[in-house]
């Protein structure tokens, strides 16, 4: 019995500093890094409910923008941030991807924690209004007959592996062409690539406008701000569906009570008013979740795009 008293005391006295770091927290700013470029969709989020995280922390909070490599620099820079919940990241299903995209990521999951989901956006499929093609099946069988070219965020995201899979179930032969998410729509509309795409957000003033034609969005329903544009899966393929999600992370080391609470004031967050008429503008889609289901949400999309990239034979630049 003593021994056990023992062994709890010295148990006691390990867990002493996380328990008041937890109950001081947070006791300075908080910094949200960003993987990914000025104006990419989950910069707009992290900038939209940034102010709002602030307001419940009671502290300021800063979002800088850590891009490169797909999403990695920004992984890599929180991985090895110190473990006490002042460095945020916040990514896409990109994180998903690049684990087993590339070699060497400069991170490994096991490196972060997921702290909560920061919405999901449907992507579309998208062409240049000289483009002859108003459908998927029209536009693949255009494909067969002429050179075209689409363009997409950039080489091993979502989006690219995602048309890779369509091509290759449609067989046919449209060059990618990666650039930045902004980028891809801007290509677009100046004609240097046939058809893009993107998350919604980032075409949609472009459609709206006419300087774009939708072709399909990606979701198993159409969009309510879209109802004119089919889903790939009415488009001739059955089944498909896929989002780009956000989530937020931390360093994996990080007390739970720490996670918990930013879980708590993050989602309180994002159900700010405010921040749900931006994210329905944005056909941001958003539901409350605990670290554990976004965990497990993850782990179910690392195996999923796993074998995408298995399947499309899909590399990193």
């Amino acid at each position: 019995m003593k021994r056990q008293w023992n062994q709890m005391a010295v148990l006691a006295l390990a867990l002493a500093p996380a328990v008041a770091a937890a109950q001081d927290f947070p006791a300075k700013p908080i910094r949200i890094l960003v993987a990914f470029p000025a104006a990419s969709t989950g910069d707009v989020i992290a900038r939209v409910v940034g102010p709002k995280l602030s307001e419940g922390v009671g502290q300021p909070v800063i979002v800088e923008n850590r891009g490169g490599a797909g999403g990695n620099i920004g992984a890599q820079v929180v991985a090895k941030a110190a473990p006490d919940g002042y460095t945020l990241l916040a990514t896409s299903s990109a994180i998903a991807i690049n684990v087993t995209l590339y070699k060497n990521p400069g991170f490994a999951a096991k490196d972060l924690v997921a702290v909560a989901h920061a919405g999901a956006t449907p992507n579309m499929i998208f062409a240049h209004p000289s483009v002859p093609a108003n459908n998927l099946q029209e536009l693949f069988a255009l494909a067969k007959t002429r050179p075209m070219s689409y363009a997409s965020a950039g080489t091993g995201t979502g989006t690219q592996l995602m048309m890779e899979m369509l091509k290759k179930q449609a067989k046919a032969d449209i060059v990618h062409v990666p650039f930045s998410p902004a980028a891809a729509v801007t290509a677009v509309v100046g004609d240097q690539a046939s058809m893009g795409i993107t998350s919604i957000p980032m075409p949609l003033a472009q459609v709206k406008g006419g300087k774009l034609r939708p072709i399909a969005v990606t979701t198993a329903k159409r969009v309510p701000g879209l109802p004119n544009v089919p889903t790939v899966a009415e488009s001739g393929f059955p089944g498909f569906e896929d989002m780009t999600w956000f989530a937020f992370f931390l360093p994996a080391a990080t007390p739970t009570a720490i996670v918990g609470r930013l879980n708590a004031e993050l989602n309180r967050a994002m159900e700010q008013p405010e921040v749900k008429e931006k994210f329905a503008t944005m056909n941001v889609e958003f539901s409350r979740t605990t670290p554990a289901e976004v965990a497990d949400y993850v782990r179910k999309e690392i195996a999923k795009y796993a074998r995408v990239i298995q399947e499309t034979g899909a590399k990193a630049e």
